[in-house]
C-alpha cells in the first residue's frame, strides 16, 4: 500500500480518437487511483500545434464518459503551461544542469554523417557543453539537458521491473527549442510533478521516455514516480493492434453495441489478471486491481471474448438499468428513441431478450417483435408459412385465446389441443405463429412473444394475419 495519497494520470495527445490501448492505458490508472482512494487526473497532451485539434479532445473526452472513467479536477492542456516549463528549463541552466547549445541543424546533421562514415555513435555531443559563457554568440540556441556521460540509469518498474540504461548512449536531449517552446520530453516531468502525480502507468513504448526523464527529477531534485510501463495490445494475429484488426476507436465500440461496464471488465482482462476471473463487475475490479497482476507479456485483442463477456453482463444487468442503457445507445447511434408504450413492453419482456444477447443491437433485433407495429409486414420468408392452411388453422386457435388466464401453460395446452385437432404436432403451428406475431421466423418463443405482448395485442396480430 502506497504510503501517501495516490495520484495517477492519462495524458492523451488529440490527434484523433481515444483508441483501446489508450482507454485501457486510462482504465488502468482509474482502476488503481480508485482501488486505493486517491485521484485520477486528466491531461490532455496538446503541445503538437499542427496536429491537436478540438475535434480529437471532444472525441476522447466522449470516450472517457461513455466507459464512466470519471476524472477528479479540471482537465490539464499542456499546450497552456508553456511559460512554467520554460521557466524550469531556466532554472536547470542556472544550475548548471542544462546548457546553451548554439549547433546548427546543418552542423548537427554534418556531425552525423560524418560519425556513420567512421562507423561511430551518431549520438550528437554538443562542443557547447562545457563553453565559456563569454564564448557564446548572439545567436538563436536551444537549451539541453546536461546528461551524465558515465554509469546507468536505473528504472524499478513495477511490471518490467529493473531496468538498466547505459548513460552514454544517452543524449543531452533539448528541453527547449530555440523559439522558446519546451520539448514533450520535459513538459512531462514538469507537469506529473506539478500536478502530484504518484505513479506513471503507460504503455511500455514509454519505457525508454523514463529514463531520459529521471534526470529531469534528479536536476530539480523531485521525488521520481513509481514507474508502470504495460506490454501493448496485439491483434489476434500477434502484431500490434491496427485498423486491419478491426474497430480501433472506443466510441466505435459504443456503437456496435458493447455497455460500457464490458469494455471496463474486458479491457482490466486484456493485461491484468485476478486469479482466474474472467468475469467481474467494476466494483469486484476497483477492490482486486494491483500492479502486481499486470504481466508482461502483450495480450491479444479477441472480439469472441469480449463478446461472451459482454453477453454476460446484458444478462447480469437489471431490466430497468438495461434499458437505461439501450435508450443511451439508440441516441449515441442516432436511431429513434423508444415510445412509453415500447418501453413499457420492453420492460415486460426483458427476461427474455437478454438471453443469449451479445450486444445491444441482437438484443433490440430479438425485440422487434416489440417494436414493430401493426399491421405486421412479414419478411419473404415467414409470408411463405401463412399459406391457405395455416391460416386456418390460426383461424381456429384465436377465438380459444378470448377467455383462457393468459399463462405458458394455459397458452401450451390451446395450442396443442389445436394443433392436434389438425393431425400435427405444434411445431406445425409455430412458424405461421412466429410469422403473425413478429414477421420473421427467427423470434423468441411464441409463448414468450405472447405473454409479453398481452391477450389484446396477440390476438390482433392474429386477427390481421388471418386476414
Amino acid at each position: 500500500m502506497p504510503t501517501s495519497p495516490v495520484v495517477t494520470r492519462f495524458a492523451p495527445s488529440p490527434t484523433g480518437y481515444l483508441h483501446i490501448g489508450g482507454a485501457r492505458t486510462a482504465l488502468f490508472n482509474w482502476l488503481f487511483a480508485r482501488h486505493h482512494g486517491g485521484e485520477f487526473q486528466l491531461r490532455i497532451e496538446d503541445t503538437d500545434r499542427a496536429r491537436s485539434t478540438p475535434e480529437a479532445t471532444a472525441a476522447i473526452l466522449r470516450g472517457m464518459d461513455w466507459l464512466g472513467l470519471d476524472h477528479d479536477g479540471e482537465v490539464v492542456s499542456q499546450f497552456e503551461r508553456a511559460p512554467r516549463h520554460a521557466e524550469v528549463a531556466h532554472q536547470m541552466l542556472d544550475a548548471g544542469h542544462a546548457y546553451k547549445c548554439f549547433s546548427t541543424q546543418d552542423e548537427i546533421a554534418t556531425f552525423r554523417e560524418a560519425a556513420r562514415a567512421e562507423s561511430k555513435s551518431t549520438l550528437f555531443l554538443s562542443p557547447w557543453r562545457d563553453a565559456d559563457a563569454a564564448s557564446q554568440p548572439d545567436a538563436p540556441y536551444v537549451i539541453r539537458m546536461k546528461a551524465p556521460r558515465t554509469g546507468q540509469t536505473v528504472i524499478e518498474d513495477q511490471v518490467q521491473g529493473r531496468v538498466k540504461f547505459e548513460n552514454n548512449l544517452l543524449d543531452d536531449m533539448i528541453c527547449l527549442r530555440s523559439d522558446g517552446t519546451p520539448t514533450y520530453m520535459l513538459a512531462v516531468v514538469v507537469d506529473d510533478h506539478d500536478m502530484g502525480v504518484t505513479h506513471v502507468i503507460r504503455g511500455d513504448d514509454h519505457l525508454n521516455n523514463a529514463a531520459r526523464q529521471t534526470l529531469v527529477y534528479s536536476a530539480m531534485d523531485w521525488d521520481v514516480p513509481v514507474w508502470a510501463h504495460i506490454p501493448l495490445i496485439h491483434g489476434p494475429d500477434g502484431k500490434k493492434l491496427s485498423k486491419r484488426h478491426g474497430a480501433l476507436g472506443v466510441e466505435e465500440y459504443q456503437a456496435m453495441g458493447y455497455p460500457a461496464c464490458a469494455m471496463r471488465n474486458y479491457l482490466a482482462r486484456l493485461g491484468w489478471s485476478h486469479g482466474d476471473d474472467e468475469f467481474f463487475t467494476t466494483k469486484q475490479a476497483i477492490d482486486w486491481f494491483d500492479l502486481g497482476g499486470i504481466g508482461k507479456s502483450p495480450s491479444r485483442f479477441d472480439f469472441k471474448k469480449l463478446d461472451n463477456i459482454s453477453g454476460q453482463h446484458i444478462a447480469a444487468t437489471g431490466d430497468t438499468d438495461l434499458l437505461g442503457q439501450i435508450e443511451t445507445y439508440l441516441s449515441a447511434v442516432g436511431q429513434p428513441a423508444l415510445t412509453d408504450e415500447q418501453k413499457t413492453v420492453m420492460l415486460r419482456g426483458m427476461y427474455c431478450l437478454k438471453e443469449r444477447a451479445k450486444t445491444f443491437p441482437l438484443l433490440l433485433d430479438k425485440a422487434e417483435f416489440i417494436l414493430a407495429s401493426r399491421p405486421i409486414q412479414p419478411d419473404e420468408k415467414a409470408a411463405k408459412l401463412l399459406d391457405n392452411v395455416s391460416r386456418g388453422i390460426l383461424k381456429q386457435l384465436t377465438p380459444s385465446l378470448q377467455d383462457v388466464s393468459w399463462t405458458r401453460d394455459t397458452l401450451e395446452q390451446v395450442a396443442t389441443k389445436v394443433a392436434e385437432a389438425n393431425d400435427a404436432k405444434f411445431g406445425k403451428i409455430a412458424g405461421p405463429l412466429r410469422a403473425a406475431l413478429a414477421g420473421r421466423t427467427a423470434t423468441p418463443s411464441v409463448f414468450d412473444m405472447m405473454l409479453v405482448l398481452g391477450r389484446e395485442e396477440t390476438i390482433a396480430r392474429l386477427t390481421d394475419a388471418i386476414g
